[in-house]
């Protein structure tokens, strides 16, 4: 699939990283232009938007975003493994360039972070084996001193959750596949998590009894975290990211990694 986007960025798209006259003009940019590499930081365990397949490597539609973003760029791309609630103090260290990983762009972490997007509007949802649960429509369903509530630490998921349902017991996970499992096993009433998520968990265990919403309870825009300092940088991506969505080959990943169901064979 990524191969025959990659076209559609040569014709028009390709702007190789310009030469910069001190790397105080903008030092990530400087430093990505130095070395011939981007760092980009995922956890490696959101699907469909990354994880990974049977073989060991990194896929979904946030790999194949990075993938086009660095050859957009003429450099190479490294992805950065680290969970989740580690990455935007990965992006503070420098450890990496830049997080595509599944983040809302909120105002909390747009003081600590630049963003650039969205990408992908996604909404909070719940993935459940209750029926009563799945056909909620509104979060206060979820408030409730007997029910437990899994959700990503240091996630927009947790904050949902301590915000619109305080009552209720938050277990914090680590890893999306925890959290699905803890569902599972009957350890939590439900999962908080983005819709695609759910959606997939659903999909990937047919014979468990889960069930997601129909409609999710939030709309919440997700974008790429970026250095602050690096206007340069900011600039560059929101460029590419206009680009990529007014060319389609956004839709298009939206489309392969969302609607179509081709990629779970690469699945363990």
């Amino acid at each position: 699939m990524l191969k025959g986007l990659l076209p559609l960025i040569a014709s028009g798209f390709l702007i190789l990283v310009p030469e910069l006259s001190s790397a105080e003009d903008s030092p990530i940019l400087a430093r990505i232009a130095k070395t011939g590499e981007l760092r980009v930081g995922m956890s490696g365990a959101q699907p469909p938007l990354n994880m990974k397949s049977k073989a060991g490597d990194m896929i979904g539609l946030e790999v194949e975003l990075a993938q086009l973003l660095a050859e957009a760029m003429g450099v190479r791309l490294q992805i950065v493994e680290t969970p989740f609630s580690q990455l935007l103090g990965a992006l503070r260290r420098k450890e990496v360039d830049m997080v595509i990983s599944g983040m809302t762009m909120t105002v909390q972490r747009n003081t600590i972070a630049a963003f650039a997007g969205p990408y992908l509007v996604s909404g909070k949802s719940i993935l459940t084996k209750s029926t009563a649960l799945a056909g909620s429509d509104a979060p206060e369903d979820l408030d409730a001193p007997e029910l437990k509530l899994a959700a990503l630490k240091n996630s927009t998921s947790q904050l949902f959750v301590e915000a619109l349902a305080p009552k209720a017991e938050l277990v914090k996970i680590e890893t999306y596949d925890e959290g699905v499992q803890m569902v599972i096993e009957d350890k939590v009433d439900a999962l908080v998590a983005d819709q695609p998520i759910c959606m997939l968990s659903v999909l990937l265990n047919a014979d468990k009894g889960l069930a997601t919403l129909s409609t999710p309870f939030s709309i919440e825009p997700i974008g790429i975290g970026l250095p602050t300092g690096d206007p340069l940088l900011v600039n560059l991506i929101e460029n590419y990211l206009e680009v990529m969505e007014t060319s389609g080959l956004l839709a298009q990943l939206r489309t392969r990694w969302l609607e179509e169901t081709s990629w779970l064979e690469q699945l363990p």
